[in-house]
């Protein structure tokens, strides 16, 4: 198959593996990330405390993430190899333990009442204890054991917050209640019955309720919401409630019939959502269904997308000189991170490991690989639990994702867009605009504007309005459409859970639908008056957005005027960027970025937009495009109307149609 340079599915330096060769370079992979960490800790091991910028919760916390995390990772990697343990993880974390729970150690880990954070890290204690029983914890003094077992229990009748941190108790009692600690019924049948609340159809979780609606879908559906779950009944066993294990596992075979398909040839997940930097912790699910046996990919399959994930960040700068994990996606940056993001945090990725906790002769590591799902052919696809549009071409390895379902917003009220839940596309190939650092307090990014594949309505200074909330109309086939109410906040900066709060200028009604094929999604706009004096107001020009592309900085070109109706930009690896106004669109120009990419210290973002203000009730249509090349065909669009709604008839080369149906709002509603 040929292939773009865009799309190489490993690094110049990496060699085919044979099946052997492969679960050996996991395991170097894993002891060099567990033995960079040792210099950083504490004398007696209870903490990690890692170089960088401390998160929100302090250093004390992020030392015992830095245990945690890494524990994590030692306990798969002690159980897949039956206890043989030349570096001696056993021993190291035990002492770790020892010194952590004694409350008369100065270095001890905190409690669950002086720090929330270390909820999230028992968890992971919990796991690794349970799989490192034999070697670890049926070897440790008695003494210790009860002091583990006494920081554990304030977790028991906890009120957790509302979303994945539930399981982190399920899973830390659990461990409790096999191990002789306390444990709550209670505790257990809540978590169960939110898990099943927060389930949202066709494998998909939403992380918890916002708003009383599904609105959270991200990487925490596969690394906390499948992967916990099944965790907690391999921990209890025999014990666990009757038909959960059957549910959980049902739940999590279909989901992975989607989530294959949204890894690129290259190797990289969709990068969308919160908690970015713990980058291949995206295949906790994979691995967990072949764990739990609740997967439809064959062995060879599972391990060709891992071992491609893999080695697309450790080929990207996800490790540093020094064999420690950075707090980024490609490479240090900050534009990713949440205010809990600590120098620690990465280790996440630790859930990305958990093959290794499967024998060395299980099929996942002896089958030869198999063709990742969009190098068997092209396929689109439409997911109604999260509200995405999905294309996957084989040509050129791209995965796209488009976004017409959670925002991760509270629908009651306005919110800055977060760029990792609002824009209207991801992919494997592209990652959103994020400039400044987010996690630098509530005035950190107080000008971040949406700008690529956004839809926005300028102001008179030349501001463009936010998405969030969005609301969703429709998700039919290869089309999809939502609705947002324009508005300008005073503070831009973004934050998953809403922002701060902030004033807000609020306008029109944009509805925007999309039909998507192949490389290209026909991005369909109208816009609509929300109030009485919106329709009296100055007019608003109307900008679309294409694809962000790292670009190099010896060929990027300074930005013109805006000229034309067609925008292109070719990135650093190959890749092709193109935005066409087909109607309404008469201005088009590349916006460059500095330092405002995951992907690389240069960006520049193509975008179409009105000459003048948009006229109320006028459909208006722009073609976006990523692709290892320039399109071979553009599709032929006709425009017309079916009552109020607008409509637009999309004709694709090879004679494929949509017609996206972009309705009026109700007036005083955006319904």
């Amino acid at each position: 198959m040929n292939r773009t340079p865009s799309t190489e599915s490993r690094t110049p330096s990496t060699e085919p593996r044979t099946p052997a060769e492969d679960r050996a370079h996991w395991e170097q992979v894993a002891d060099r990330l567990l033995l960079a960490v040792r210099p950083y800790a504490t004398a007696d091991h209870a903490l990690i405390d890692l170089p960088g910028t401390p998160s929100v919760n302090g250093r004390h916390s992020d030392g015992l993430e830095g245990f945690a995390r890494t524990f994590l990772l030692a306990g798969f990697r002690l159980a897949g190899a039956a206890g043989a343990d030349p570096h001696d993880l056993a021993g190291w974390y035990a002492a770790g333990l020892a010194a952590g729970t004694d409350p008369k150690n100065p270095g001890r880990w905190p409690t669950f009442a002086e720090c929330n954070q270390a909820k999230v890290e028992a968890a992971s204690i919990a796991i690794a204890l349970h799989e490192t029983r034999a070697w670890l914890w049926d070897r440790l003094d008695e003494s210790v054991r009860q002091r583990t077992l006494d920081w554990l229990a304030a977790m028991v009748g906890d009120a957790m917050p509302g979303n994945n941190w539930i399981w982190f108790q399920g899973v830390t009692e659990a461990f409790a209640r096999t191990a002789g600690g306390t444990w709550s019924q209670e505790d257990v049948d809540r978590i169960i019955a939110l898990t099943d609340e927060w389930y949202a159809g066709n494998g998909w979780y939403s992380d918890g309720l916002t708003g009383g609606e599904h609105r959270n879908f991200d990487h925490y559906n596969g690394w906390a919401m499948h992967l916990y779950p099944l965790w907690f009944c391999r921990i209890l066993g025999d014990a666990a409630p009757s038909g959960v294990l059957d549910r959980y596992r049902t739940r999590l075979r279909r989901f992975l019939q989607d989530q294959r398909l949204l890894v690129g040839g290259n190797g990289s997940p969709v990068i969308q959502g919160r908690s970015l930097t713990y980058r291949h912790a995206a295949l906790a699910s994979l691995w967990t269904g072949t764990l739990f046996d609740a997967t439809p990919l064959a062995p060879g399959e599972t391990r060709a997308v891992a071992s491609r994930m893999l080695d697309h960040f450790l080929g990207h700068g996800a490790v540093d000189e020094r064999n420690l994990l950075t707090l980024g996606w490609h490479r240090p940056f900050r534009g990713v991170l949440q205010v809990y993001s600590g120098p620690a945090s990465p280790y996440w990725a630790s859930k990305g490991f958990m093959g290794l906790a499967l024998a060395a002769d299980h099929p996942v590591w002896t089958a030869d690989e198999a063709p990742l799902a969009v190098e068997q052919g092209d396929f689109t696809r439409a997911l109604p639990a999260p509200g995405w549009l999905v294309s996957g071409t084989a040509a050129d390895g791209v995965v796209r994702v488009v976004n017409h379902g959670g925002d991760h917003a509270d629908p009651s009220r306005p919110h800055a867009d977060d760029p990792c839940y609002a824009r209207f596309a991801y992919s494997t190939h592209t990652a959103p605009e994020t400039p400044g650092d987010p996690t630098a307090g509530p005035d950190a990014c107080v000008d971040a504007d949406p700008l690529d594949n956004a839809v926005v309505l300028l102001d008179g200074a030349g501001r463009a309005s936010h998405r969030r909330p969005a609301l969703r109309i429709s998700l039919d086939g290869a089309t999809a459409v939502s609705r947002s109410r324009a508005h300008w906040p005073a503070n831009a900066t973004w934050d998953p859970f809403g922002g701060p709060d902030t004033e807000y200028v609020l306008g029109p009604w944009i509805t925007v639908g999309s039909a998507l094929r192949g490389s290209i999604e026909v991005r369909a706009v109208r816009v609509d008056p929300a109030t009485d004096e919106d329709a009296t107001a100055p007019g608003h020009v109307l900008r679309v957005g294409g694809w962000a592309l790292p670009v190099d900085s010896r060929t990027a070109a300074a930005p013109g005027p805006p000229a034309g109706d067609s925008a292109r930009v070719v990135g650093a690896e190959g890749l092709v960027s193109r935005v066409v106004g087909v109607r309404g669109f008469t201005q088009a120009r590349v916006v460059l970025g500095a330092d405002s990419n995951a992907l690389g210290p240069l960006s520049a973002v193509p975008v179409v937009e009105t000459q003048r203000a948009v006229t109320p009730g006028t459909v208006y249509v722009a073609l976006v495009h990523l692709g290892g090349t320039e399109p071979h065909a553009l599709p032929q669009v006709v425009t017309g109307a079916e009552g109020a709604a607008l409509l637009v008839d999309v004709s694709w080369d090879g004679g494929a149609r949509d017609t996206i149906r972009l309705p009026a709002p109700r007036k005083g509603s955006g319904d």
